[in-house]
């Protein structure tokens, strides 16, 4: 349980399903205040539509402002969703390091997602990802509504393992696992893992879960049992997809980061500017975040 990588996809995830439109300089602030902290990967956003994603207009210029800046901090990874072959060319022009895509594991999630059936998406994505390797990029590959669907309730395990089977077939093999829903349980969690990794143990698995129900530390906690070391979390509690039945936020990266932090982990992360980042999120929306850590402080002492 040790190494953790932070995953930071506030900008992208988190932002999405926000009316109020966030500025360019407000963007570039907040991405400025993520970059100052420490964590490992910031999504900056998803080339998509601005007409179906108001949101992300500003994606290519936050990344050309500072992807292609020289001055970036060693090993600061700049990560981007893409959902067709239209985004990856954007992402390639623009400096993104890491691409993200994926398919959904319910139907209905990929038909409202990207009006395509899952065995539609799937080599489309596996051919995109290809694209993207060859360029020289990083990929990761996702199995959406992995642990259950607002529209269709339970996914079956076999389709899981029908999707990663396909991934590891075309040699991919960074495989996020997300819980678009928020429907995962900490049991559930361990089960699934312990089954994806018989496929393949050399799986680098990301976890992603949404705080629908309010298990997405125990989640995650579950998940390093596992030997998961990379998470995606959004600061201030932020996001939700806004093509699932009930939206709930991602899990916080400052409540995360507080409780690795008690374990000795995460130490790289600075816990102060996320508490921050929180704190005038909430002050820009005028409600209070999900997150707990920046309204109660954290626990200074260590633990013996």
């Amino acid at each position: 349980m040790k190494n953790i990588t932070i995953h930071e996809v506030g900008l992208r995830d988190g932002l999405q399903m926000e009316k109020m439109h966030v500025p360019f300089e407000t963007k570039a602030a907040w991405l400025q205040q993520l970059i100052d902290s420490g964590v490992d990967i910031i999504q900056i956003g998803s080339f998509v539509h601005p007409k179906y994603v108001p949101q992300m207009a500003e994606t290519d210029a936050l990344f050309r402002q500072f992807a292609l800046e020289k001055s970036r901090p060693d090993g600061l990874i700049y990560s981007g969703l893409v959902l067709n072959e239209k985004g990856l060319e954007r992402g390639l022009d623009c400096g993104v390091d890491m691409f993200c895509m994926g398919v959904s594991a319910s139907e209905t999630h990929s038909m409202k997602n990207t009006k395509m059936t899952v065995d539609e998406a799937l080599p489309r994505i596996i051919k995109m990802a290809h694209l993207a390797e060859e360029a020289n990029k990083s990929v990761q590959v996702s199995v959406q509504s992995a642990f259950g669907c607002g529209f269709e309730g339970p996914i079956a395990v076999s389709q899981i393992e029908r999707i990663v089977h396909k991934y590891v077939d075309a040699g991919l093999k960074n495989i996020s696992l997300a819980d678009t829903a928020g429907h995962a349980s900490p049991a559930q969690v361990e089960q699934l893992l312990e089954t994806v990794l018989k496929i393949d143990n050399s799986l680098e698995i990301t976890c992603h879960f949404h705080n629908t129900y309010g298990l997405a530390l125990a989640n995650c906690f579950s998940a390093m049992k596992m030997g998961v070391t990379i998470f995606e979390s959004a600061f201030a509690g932020l996001g939700g997809c806004p093509f699932t039945a009930v939206a709930g936020g991602n899990v916080c990266t400052e409540d995360l980061v507080h409780m690795l932090q008690r374990t000795g982990d995460c130490t790289h992360v600075q816990l102060n500017s996320l508490l921050n980042l929180a704190k005038e999120t909430a002050r820009f929306f005028s409600r209070e975040m999900d997150g707990k850590i920046y309204r109660t402080g954290e626990i200074t002492y260590q633990n013996k």
